[in-house]
Formats: C-alpha cells, sequence, structure tokens
C-alpha cells in the first residue's frame, strides 16, 4: 500500500499519459529517425576506411572537439563516427525535451490552476510530482528501446548490438537527468517561464563546462553529465560506467525534488521574488513595454549566452589553418570556394549556426502571446484601450528587435575572441555584414509564427520542426550531400554565405518581402479570430 503522501498515483499516471501521449510520441519519432537515418548516410558516403581516416583527421582540432566531444579517432568506423558526431548533439536534443515536457506538468499545470484541482482530491502531496517522473521514467526507457534496439537492426558493420544498446542507453539516461533536473527548477522558480530558463541554463552549462574540459582540464570534464556522455566511448570500448553515473545522478534529483515538493506552498517558488515598485512607469504602462518587461529576464540570459557562445566559436579560429589547412575534406564540409581562407569558409558555416540560435529568443517572444492568450490574460487587455494589431505588433517588434540584438551579441563575441587569436585580425564589418544577411530570413520565421497565431495558433509549435530542419539541411547537408533543393524550402538557404559568396541583394529583398506578407496575413487573421483560453 502506497503511502499517503503517493496515493492515487497510479491514476495521475494514466491521466499524463494520456495528456502527453501525441507530444511524447512526437519527440520520441523524431529523435529516433533523426538518429536511424544517419549511419546508413555515412555508411554510403564514407564507405572505406580510408575516406574516414581522412574524416577523423578533419576532427584533431579543438574547434571539433569542443563541439562533439572526443572520438575513437585512431579507428574511425562508421559505428565510431555516428557515435562521435551525433550522440552529444542528440543527448542536448533530448535533455531539452525532457525539460519541456517536466515543466509543462509541473510548475506549468500548477500555473494554471490544475495542479490545485487535482490536490482537492484525495491524491498525495506528492503524488502529482511522482505520477510525471514515473512517465518521463518510462518515455527515455522507451526511446532508449527504441534507438537501441533501431540501430541494431541497421545492419551496419562496426555497429553491434552492445554498442546500438549502450547509445540508446546513454540518450535514455541523459534524458532522466535533466528530467530530474528541471523536476528541481519548478520547486525554486515562480512561474514555468523562470523553471524552463533555470533548466536550460543548467543544461547549457553543462556542455559549456564539458566543452572546455574535453579542449583543457579533463577532470572539468567529470563535473559535467553531458561529459560522462562522451567518456561511454561507443562503438569503441562500449564503457557502460558512466550509464550507471548517470542514472545515480538522475534518481538522486529525483528524490531532492520530492524533498523540495514537500517543503514548499503551492503557487510558491523556493526562491524568493523581489517585490515591484508601487507604481508602474508610463513606458510600462504601454504594451510594448509590458512585453518588454516580461522578457527582461530572457533577453539578458539569451544575450549573455549568445555573447559566450560567439566567443567560444571565435577563440578556435586561430588554429583552423594550422589543423585544416592541407585536408582535402574541408572542402565538402565547408564548401569550396576559389580564392577564399579556410577561416572565411569556416565564418561562413559558423554564421548559419549563429543565425539559428539567434532564431530561437525571437520566436520564444512570438509565441509568447499564445501562451498568454491560453492562459485568459488578453481579456483584461483588450478590454482597454488596446487593440489587437497593437498587441501582436508589440510582440512582433520585441520579436524583431530580440532577435537582432542576439545575432549582434554573436557576431560581438565572434570577432571579439577571433580578433585576439588571429594575427591579421577579422574586420569588424565584413564580419557585422555576413551575419545581418540572415535577419531577412529571421523576419521570415517570425512572420510564420504571427501567421500561425493568427490563423492557427493551434499549430504554433510546428515552427520549432521547420527552424530544425532549416539546421539540418544548412549545418549538416554539405556531409550527407543533401540535393540544393531542400536547402532552398527554408529561407536561410536563400541567405548568401558571406563572405565565400558575394552578396547578392536580390534574394534578400525577396525573403524581405515574404516577411511582410507573412505578417499582415497574421495580423488580419488575429483580428479576426475568437480568442481561446483553452
Amino acid at each position: 500500500m502506497l503511502h499517503p503522501l503517493w496515493a492515487s498515483t497510479g491514476r495521475l499516471i494514466g491521466i499524463i499519459a494520456r495528456l502527453d501521449r501525441l507530444r511524447a510520441l512526437l519527440w520520441l519519432l523524431g529523435i529516433a529517425a533523426f538518429t536511424l537515418i544517419v549511419p546508413p548516410a555515412l555508411s554510403e558516403l564514407y564507405g572505406t576506411q580510408a575516406l574516414r581516416d581522412e574524416m577523423a583527421a578533419t576532427m584533431t582540432n579543438p574547434a571539433m572537439t569542443a563541439m562533439l566531444g572526443p572520438g575513437a579517432l585512431e579507428r574511425y568506423t562508421v559505428g565510431a563516427m555516428t557515435a562521435h558526431q551525433m550522440l552529444l548533439i542528440t543527448a542536448l536534443v533530448v535533455g531539452l525535451m525532457a525539460i519541456l515536457l517536466v515543466a509543462r506538468h509541473t510548475r506549468g499545470d500548477e500555473e494554471e490552476g490544475r495542479l490545485e484541482l487535482i490536490r482537492s482530491l484525495p491524491v498525495g502531496r506528492l503524488s502529482w510530482l511522482g505520477a510525471v517522473l514515473v512517465v518521463q521514467l518510462a518515455v527515455f526507457t522507451l526511446l532508449a528501446s527504441v534507438t537501441g534496439f533501431g540501430l541494431a537492426l541497421l545492419g551496419v558493420d562496426s555497429m553491434d548490438l552492445e554498442g546500438s544498446l549502450l547509445y540508446g542507453a546513454v540518450l535514455g539516461a541523459t534524458g532522466l537527468v535533466f528530467a530530474g533536473v528541471a523536476a528541481i527548477c519548478a520547486q525554486l522558480a515562480d512561474s514555468s517561464r523562470a523553471a524552463v530558463g533555470y533548466a536550460v541554463a543548467v543544461l547549457l552549462l553543462c556542455y559549456l563546462a564539458r566543452a572546455v574540459g574535453d579542449v583543457g582540464d579533463m577532470a572539468l570534464s567529470w563535473l559535467s553529465p553531458l561529459g560522462w556522455v562522451t567518456k561511454t566511448s561507443v562503438y569503441a570500448a562500449n564503457n557502460w560506467g558512466p550509464v550507471g553515473l548517470l542514472i545515480a545522478l538522475a534518481m538522486l534529483l529525483f528524490l531532492a525534488a520530492h524533498g523540495l515538493n514537500a517543503n514548499r506552498d503551492m503557487n510558491q517558488g523556493l526562491l524568493p521574488s523581489r517585490p515591484g515598485r508601487p507604481r508602474a512607469s508610463r513606458f510600462l504602462q504601454r504594451p510594448l513595454g509590458l512585453v518588454l518587461r516580461l522578457q527582461r529576464a530572457g533577453l539578458w540570459a539569451w544575450a549573455v549566452g549568445m555573447y559566450v557562445l560567439g566567443i567560444s566559436y571565435g577563440s578556435i579560429l586561430g588554429d583552423l589553418e594550422r589543423f585544416l589547412g592541407n585536408n582535402e575534406m574541408l572542402g565538402q564540409l565547408l564548401g569550396e570556394a576559389e580564392g577564399v581562407t579556410i577561416t572565411d569558409q569556416f565564418i561562413a558555416m559558423l554564421m548559419i549556426v549563429l543565425a539559428l540560435s539567434a532564431t530561437i529568443p525571437p520566436l520564444l517572444t512570438v509565441h509568447r502571446l499564445r501562451g498568454e492568450e491560453k492562459k485568459g490574460r488578453l481579456d483584461s487587455l483588450l478590454a482597454g484601450a488596446v487593440s489587437r494589431s497593437r498587441l501582436l505588433g508589440s510582440y512582433m517588434v520585441t520579436g524583431a528587435g530580440n532577435g537582432m540584438l542576439m545575432l549582434s551579441m554573436a557576431t560581438l563575441g565572434l570577432w571579439t575572441a577571433g580578433n585576439a587569436v588571429l594575427a591579421d585580425g577579422l574586420p569588424f564589418g565584413t564580419l557585422y555584414g555576413s551575419a545581418a544577411a540572415y535577419v531577412p530570413a529571421m523576419l521570415v520565421m517570425i512572420g510564420l509564427s504571427v501567421l500561425l497565431t493568427g490563423w492557427f495558433p493551434k499549430l504554433l509549435q510546428l515552427n520549432w520542426l521547420f527552424l530544425l530542419y532549416s539546421f539540418v539541411v544548412l549545418y549538416m547537408g554539405d556531409l550527407f550531400q543533401l540535393p540544393e533543393w531542400m536547402r532552398q524550402l527554408t529561407p536561410y538557404g536563400h541567405v548568401p554565405r558571406t563572405p565565400m559568396e558575394e552578396m547578392a541583394p536580390l534574394p534578400l529583398i525577396g525573403l524581405g518581402v515574404l516577411a511582410l506578407a507573412l505578417t499582415a496575413a497574421g495580423f488580419i487573421g488575429f483580428n479576426r479570430r475568437d480568442l481561446d483560453a483553452s
């Protein structure tokens, strides 16, 4: 018989599983499909050991080690290549999946009043949190099984059953760790937005600590759970010990979250909130000021993060010529361009990564309007002298400014570090011009979110899948030799990759016109449809 603190946990598990059946299934299918399509592609593209050894040579530099972690480069089989280039990146995505799923059913349900309704029934104080974590345990066990057995069934040489199961186990255990992190952050924060922010910050800090440790002091890498991911040496040594450490850490985090939850009042966070001013300023009394105030904490956090991301990439530019100057595989990875240095080619690739990363904060800003609508908070705003167009415009303008700020901070960090490590320095004007070329593509993504908000608000999350698609085809398109038409489906594929390519204004103008059309259509839809608080 369960302790009264966990009464009715079984019934709550069924409720949460039903609520998450579609969302969790989409996550599982997306991650599993992304994992399973890579080994056959790599096996076809790098079918001989000579080609794989040449690829391994491009990875023996601090840049690749910081991004992907150490790999079994001395025996770079298809399995070792898959684990080296995909496992850590996939683990990051799994960690984000865990954070979003847990935050939704902990602080999110509490913030929207659902948990108060549940707690009014004969259920235990810890039952809801326990049920959430049990569901996560089932989800990530299923993810581990699907990916592990799926990789084994591909029949690719060097990808045996043990290595495949270890690959899946690493992903599942990583998901459990960050489910625990999200559960603890839900107890500390006083809102779902803050809980997600704290948990994502922990995820990024783990990645940065691992990167610094892998490049420099290996002991620091052991302090990060993501560092344990690379220590498993999947498809090489097949070390299961780090998986045990990840599971043990996850269980400790689960226990800590329950302990904090038992000593926390409903709708309160353990971290104290500062009281606001007794009277709002004139700027705060306007929709734009209110939106900026609500986004202030996230804006500063993302700005610092983008600046650090730019510095981390810029600091490795000085080693590129020495490590990769005579490598023939580089042309396939970065794209060949006559008369362009390797540094310029690498910067062109980095700009794609920085532009896609800088698009995340503005999309979060625009999507926030839908979140406020679902919570019924727009009625009080629109009941006054605020039009729907003005309200939507405030979120759109804030998102566009947010995106340009993030891109500027990342470029500034890249220039600051690159200028310090390169003998000839980096011309800031050229570098910033390369980054600014992606602004129209970013505005198209914002316009698409505005369009979905206006006409199809329940499909708003599909824009994240489109952004993920853009990352895959642009960042890994040359590696997998994807056709050019796949690049043209994303707005970022129409941006000239300067300084490798000449700046062509016509595609940028076309993207700007498309962004305006999407935005205008979104405003029309938002003004016509009924508000939906469901």
